[in-house]
């Protein structure tokens, strides 16, 4: 405290030398005007912008949520909070002692509290964003007078394989609470987000590919890109109008810009018309460009743009299942394939209703095009453009030509509408016009075109609840569910497991080029008796995984932690554990250097010495 009121006096003899961080914070912070005597952060965002900004960041705390559901029993006792904010140190969630917490909004360390070191001076979440380092500021260290009531140790989160900093997680209280051990706990967080995010972005990336490989065909297209939902670079194939390389982030794409804004912010020579939404559970992940190859001109028709049906999926071949369930959904749409009538296909995610709507669009010759759209993927306001087209100068962020809708490309074919219960209330009218009269009217224009579309709609919700509930429209939901079939969840067709294991195994192993998986005792036991949430695209991202990852033969321990009976689990995902696995791992990157381990894990030697002797390891281990 007395270097403090020196510090700021201006006095020359500090207690503390000047190479230490929390001076050097010190000094940045009377630099950038923040005033020592605040007692509080201010807000950042509070409201209908706080909401939207926890959306931006999903990603972020849906990989904490493991973390933050362990809170409550780690910290219990200890009068601490743990906190979560994103890279510009806005806090997104917070969770811990109730005192705390409530002792928290008091200087606003509660969300939409801004923590960055330029405006509330040194604190752990500032100073660690500041220096990219774990950061732990205690008491009278803090620069801000009203804030130095507090303890605070704060880790920043690093995207995993760009290694940019995506936020701080933070476990803050009063001195009391002080240990430094709270740092190595908060770092020990930190590593497990990235881990989980690192999950999720291979998972991502996994389905972009899987639209990449499986949705749009090879006759049809020039080329292939995927973006990630970050706007970088996940697949290029064939003739790219571009040098941006794989992992690279597409410029004019800024991390957390909504998709809707990509179509106005391409790069030159990329067109907004090959923009593709993909989702994944309902929630955008990315994006397929589809480069179109030379356009066809078909007399007597309007000219394809490129159609994304690949007529080799175009038939119930590669539709697998010999149960009972599935064979009366497949006989179902053999009666429907040729009859000109709409179809319903409703089905929990992942349960193949594509596949089967691509079976009954019926065209393995590629003559009449199959287009698909999602109707959740993309924001309401861009909904009727993508399906009814636009003109030119129609609204912001529309092309300088004008583009065709959904309906216009798959004229003479198959509309295939996904996820038809997410369409707007106030478009579902228009929607059924189209339907009735065959006619539809770019937004912007007042001149009819007519269409003559096959319609085949697919939800995952109960159409017939949200029509009670006022979501959805009634004479709507009798139009598009003329006839109608159910995709039975994979967990109700266990017979079906085997089938479409060898399947995947053999197709996936054909693809990469790799040695088909063998599975040894109890692995297929264990595949029969999952519940599969993500059904039958569960199935085949596990069986991929494995072949990409597993050894020569695939045990059950090879299998992700919730196929396994809890006696069998993967190693105990506490903190505690999770402390313990990431001393081990520093020191052995270390070499058993105990002042390097110390210096990586932000504690002092004597600190990782308890430690050692606490967990049974080793220098080296």
């Amino acid at each position: 405290m007395l270097a403090w009121e020196r510090f700021l006096t201006g006095e020359p003899e500090a207690a503390a030398p000047l190479g230490n961080y929390v001076v050097s914070s010190w000094q940045r912070s009377l630099q950038l005007g923040v005033d020592p005597t605040s007692r509080a952060a201010p807000f950042a965002a509070h409201g209908d912008s706080l909401h939207l900004l926890k959306e931006r960041h999903h990603d972020l705390r849906s990989a904490a949520a493991s973390v933050f559901a362990e809170v409550p029993d780690l910290l219990a006792g200890s009068h601490s909070i743990m906190v979560l904010t994103d890279a510009n140190g806005v806090v997104l969630e917070s969770i811990g002692d109730g005192r705390t917490l409530e002792q928290g909004q008091g200087i606003h360390l509660m969300p939409g509290g801004d923590w960055r070191e330029d405006v509330i001076g040194t604190n752990g979440i500032g100073t660690a964003l500041a220096t990219c380092r774990p950061a732990q500021v205690h008491a009278a260290e803090h620069f801000c007078e009203g804030i130095k009531s507090w303890t605070c140790a704060g880790a920043p989160i690093f995207e995993p394989g760009t290694n940019e900093i995506l936020g701080v997680i933070d476990i803050s209280g009063p001195p009391s609470t002080y240990q430094r051990t709270n740092l190595t706990l908060a770092v020990t967080a930190a590593r497990r987000i990235e881990a989980a995010l690192g999950e999720q972005i291979a998972q991502e990336r996994m389905r972009l590919l899987e639209v990449c490989l499986q949705r749009i065909s090879s006759r049809d297209a020039a080329g292939l890109i995927a973006l990630d939902s970050a706007g970088r670079l996940v697949h290029a194939t064939g003739r790219i109008p571009s040098s941006i390389g794989i992992g690279e982030r597409v410029p004019g794409l800024e991390p957390h810009m909504p998709m809707e804004q990509w179509a106005a912010r391409l790069p030159d020579g990329w067109r907004p018309e090959w923009l593709n939404p993909v989702s994944l559970d309902g929630r955008a992940i990315g994006a397929v460009l589809v480069i179109p190859d030379k356009p066809r001109s078909l007399a007597g028709r309007l000219p394809r743009a490129g159609s994304e049906a690949d007529p080799d999926r175009n038939s119930f071949e590669h539709i697998i299942g010999r149960g009972a369930a599935m064979s009366a959904a497949v006989n179902r749409a053999r009666q429907l394939a040729g009859r000109h009538v709409p179809v319903l296909i409703e089905g929990e995610t992942g349960t193949g209703k594509e596949l089967l709507a691509r079976a009954i669009h019926d065209d393995a010759d590629g003559r009449r095009p199959f287009i698909a759209f999602n109707c959740g993927a993309v924001s309401k306001e861009l909904v009727a453009a993508e399906l009814f087209g636009h003109v030119a100068g129609a609204f912001t962020g529309a092309t300088r030509e004008g583009r065709p809708g959904r309906f216009e490309l798959a004229h003479q074919g198959t509309l295939c509408l996904d996820e038809i219960g997410e369409m707007p209330l106030d478009l579902q009218p228009v929607l059924l016009r189209v339907l009735e009269e065959g006619v539809v009217y770019r937004v912007g224009d007042t001149h009819p075109r007519r269409v003559s579309v096959r319609l085949i709609a697919m939800t995952n919700r109960d159409l017939r609840a949200e029509v009670e509930a006022g979501r959805f429209r009634r004479d709507l939901f009798y139009r598009v569910s003329v006839t109608s079939i159910t995709m039975p969840p994979l967990r109700d067709r266990v017979e079906d497991i085997d089938l479409l294991t060898e399947h995947f195994n053999r197709l996936l192993s054909t693809r990469h080029n790799l040695p088909m998986c063998r599975f040894g005792p109890g692995v297929m036991e264990a595949l029969r008796a999952h519940s599969w949430p993500g059904n039958v695209r569960e199935l085949r991202n596990l069986i991929e995984r494995l072949l990409l990852t597993g050894g020569d033969m695939i045990t059950p321990g090879d299998l992700p932690v919730e196929f396994a009976p809890a006696a069998a689990a993967e190693p105990s995902s506490s903190l505690i554990d999770a402390e313990r696995e990431t001393i081990a791992r520093v020191l052995q990157q270390e070499k058993g250097n105990l002042a390097g381990a110390a210096r990586r894990l932000g504690i002092s030697r004597s600190t990782i010495y308890r430690k050692m002797d606490r967990y049974g390891l080793l220098a080296g281990s």
